[in-house]
């Protein structure tokens, strides 16, 4: 059975929250990735838009990005910088060095220890290894399908987002998972989609790390081992509204040759999760290109149909 329909369903939609916007745009929408660490430039794009006056009426993230966007929808404007800021500085405290020398050597030293640290103890506010490795599990144990365990992130979301707001649906919110069993992609929508942390969780449990979330009778991983951006379900909703959307892209297509393994390792990554975004917006345009087509082929077609008037 879909999760989905397990979850209780509102009618009611509340006027969404707008600031500044271009003329004839009916809305704002921030699109949020997945990328781990790399979240933290999201919240610095929100806090560009905010102090622009611009507040998005549309929210949709996938793993970090899910989590970022719960954030920001789960909290009224006024109070979206701090509470981003909390969970930022709550889950990077961990004090690696107490000096790094300059120099680029040093930097890659200080952030290897910080991932060798990040593996070992995991992150404040966020996972925390299992006391077994699954490795040494027996089959079917809770600590069987994964290393570490996500219940300090349920801690912080509800210390941090308020669900009741999300699901009063002043602005739209929407994150993305894939179905552990059938390997479908999903949205979790409050547009009818009663939204909990367990659906935050969810998008953001990338294996073999995290363990799967458990919704209804389905289990859920990280949505971005579909697709990492979540564009397609904004674009996929015919209800022909003018959209300016912000997409944050936190890996970039184009680089530089890798001159090391780990360069090897970083621009591998950086175009396996990039080449999905740009062939979803491709393929809109084209779309797009051929919907125009077709609406001026029809124009056509009725103005040559139309009657003629005859003088009497």
């Amino acid at each position: 059975m879909d999760a989905r329909t397990l979850q209780p369903t509102h009618q009611t939609h509340q006027p969404p929250a707008r600031g500044w916007r271009p003329e004839r745009c009916d809305r704002v929408a921030l699109v949020l990735q997945g990328g781990g660490a790399l979240g933290a430039y999201q919240a610095g794009v929100y806090q560009a838009l905010h102090e622009a006056g611009i507040e998005p009426d549309w929210v949709t993230g996938v793993s970090i990005g899910a989590i970022n966007s719960s954030i920001i929808a789960g909290n009224r404007p006024e109070k979206r910088l701090e509470a981003l800021r909390i969970f930022w500085e709550r889950i990077t405290n961990r004090k690696i060095w107490h000096y790094t020398p300059d120099g680029d050597i040093f930097r890659q030293w200080r952030n290897l220890y910080s991932s060798w640290m990040t593996s070992a103890m995991g992150q404040p506010g966020f996972f925390t290894p299992h006391q077994m490795n699954p490795w040494f599990s027996p089959v079917g144990a809770k600590t069987a399908t994964s290393y570490y365990d996500t219940a300090a992130l349920k801690a912080t979301l509800l210390e941090l987002v308020d669900f009741e707001l999300i699901n009063e649906k002043r602005i739209r919110f929407a994150v993305g998972a894939v179905n552990v069993l059938s390997g479908n992609f999903i949205y979790f929508d409050n547009a009818h989609d009663e939204i909990e942390p367990e659906h935050i969780m969810a998008s953001g449990a990338l294996p073999p790390a995290l363990p799967m979330v458990r919704i209804g009778t389905d289990h859920f991983w990280d949505g971005g081992i579909v697709s990492n951006t979540p564009l397609q379900h904004l674009l996929d909703q015919e209800d022909a509204l003018n959209s300016l959307v912000f997409q944050v892209d936190l890996f970039s297509a184009r680089g530089v040759l890798p001159r090391s393994i780990q360069d090897v390792m970083a621009r591998h990554k950086d175009i396996m999760y990039s080449s999905r975004t740009r062939h979803n917006t491709d393929v809109y345009r084209r779309t797009h290109n051929l919907k125009v087509l077709l609406y001026k082929a029809l124009a056509k077609i009725r103005t040559s149909s139309s009657p003629t008037k005859t003088a009497a």
